[in-house]
């Protein structure tokens, strides 16, 4: 039977939506390392998002602060960066945003098309709005030459403002994301500017158009995260005040399930799919306290897939996950595990889900040994399954740390 024309590329989603297909053994010894070490110079430091990998095992991603720039508006120096991260280890700043109009702060992550252009978004900078006097935020081309071209600027009005999260692109070029605030008049959410977050799409020749604006209510705000897409346009996402949605392509949006906390509470980490339909996700708080690992099936079941509880399972889970060709999930908690970071927080760990919900902590984040500690996003796996990831924070610098952990 022909499969239906898939709208996205394979190399955007893949990871959403074939999920990795590869074959890994039931139980392996994995290996820590880490790769790189910001030093909150010119490197950057502070990696909110995780990493891409292109074909030749180079990883791409971006800091929040740092860099060549000032960028004191929010108590921090510079403006963050964009990276590659060879395979021997070696760091290169491919941009250092400026905080006008190339943009400032990027927290959102990176997707690479074909010709090796590379694009996502900043939080602030831009040069339009009036958003914390820095600017509402833009959507951004890098070249493999390092030319960065902005394609949009948000004003903070309708269009929306700050976005937090990365971009996905289909086969016509077109780029699909989200904006935490703006999108209109609703005061429901306590952000400003007015507005509640928006999903948006930006066409080739930098058009931006709203494809919803949330309103606060039943249908959900403050998308932190970005959004998937299947075969037939829809398209999957979060929103911090507590829902899982899909967007049809024609605008409409249907709540696939609202939490409650006893079910899970603030889900910063988007959604994946896999062949079944089936959406897998997390959420930061909620369940027993410390955030949930969850499964939503395609007719709106809810199964909790594990509860974290702190020690030594893991806390606060704010990444998505990833799974491989056996069913298995992975991902990261932001506190949690056994070992003490700074003011006293535990580190946090790699995790792993099997189908029933076993968890198994695969590491757990040592400030002390120099490996990093705090992530906030989520992984990559390869085609041998090795996992790649970034820590917010790091020991000797505090600029946060490229990892992988493998078999």
């Amino acid at each position: 039977m022909r499969q239906p024309t898939m709208l996205f590329h394979k190399s955007v989603i893949g990871s959403a939506l074939a999920l990795a297909l590869f074959a890994l053994p039931a139980s392996a010894h994995w290996t820590y390392r880490v790769l790189y070490t910001f030093t909150d110079g010119q490197d950057g430091g502070d990696p909110y998002a995780g990493v891409i990998m292109d074909k030749e095992g180079n990883l791409y991603g971006t800091t929040v602060y740092f860099g060549d720039n000032a960028c004191s508006y929010f108590g921090e120096t510079g403006c963050g960066t964009v990276y590659k991260i060879a395979p021997d280890g070696t760091e290169t700043t491919l941009h250092a945003f400026t905080g006008g109009s190339d943009g400032a702060n990027p927290y959102g992550g990176l997707v690479m098309d074909k010709a090796g252009n590379l694009y996502g978004t900043t939080s602030y900078g831009g040069g339009s709005g009036d958003c914390y006097g820095a600017g509402c935020g833009t959507v951004f081309r890098l070249a493999p030459d390092g030319t960065e071209t902005v394609l949009h600027a948000f004003a903070g009005g309708a269009d929306g403002s700050t976005p937090a999260a990365g971009l996905i692109l289909d086969r016509a070029g077109n780029l699909f994301g989200t904006t935490v605030s703006g999108g209109g008049s609703s005061t429901n959410c306590e952000i400003e500017p007015a507005g509640c977050g928006t999903v948006f799409r930006i066409a080739p020749d930098g058009t931006e158009t709203v494809l919803y604006a949330f309103q606060g209510g039943n249908d959900g705000g403050l998308p932190y995260a970005g959004v998937i897409g299947d075969r037939a346009g829809n398209l999957y996402g979060t929103t911090v005040d507590n829902t899982v949605y899909r967007l049809a392509p024609d605008g409409t949006e249907t709540v696939l399930h609202l939490f409650d906390w006893e079910d899970g509470s603030e889900p910063y980490g988007g959604v994946i799919m896999d062949a079944a339909g089936n959406l897998y996700g997390t959420t930061a708080w909620g369940g027993s306290v410390e955030g949930t690992a969850f499964r939503l099936a395609a007719d709106g079941t809810l199964t909790t897939l594990h509860n974290f509880t702190d020690e030594p399972d893991g806390a606060n889970p704010y990444g998505g996950l990833v799974m491989d060709g056996h069913g298995n999930l992975y991902g990261t908690t932001n506190e949690g595990g056994r070992t003490r970071g700074f003011f006293g927080s535990t580190c946090g760990i790699i995790f792993r889900l099997a189908p029933d919900g076993t968890e198994t902590v695969l590491h757990t984040f040592d400030r002390k040994k120099g490996d990093g500690l705090s992530p906030y996003a989520g992984l990559i796996m390869d085609k041998m399954g090795n996992l790649y990831g970034t820590t917010y924070w790091s020991t000797r610098s505090g600029g946060g740390t490229v990892f992988e952990i493998a078999k």
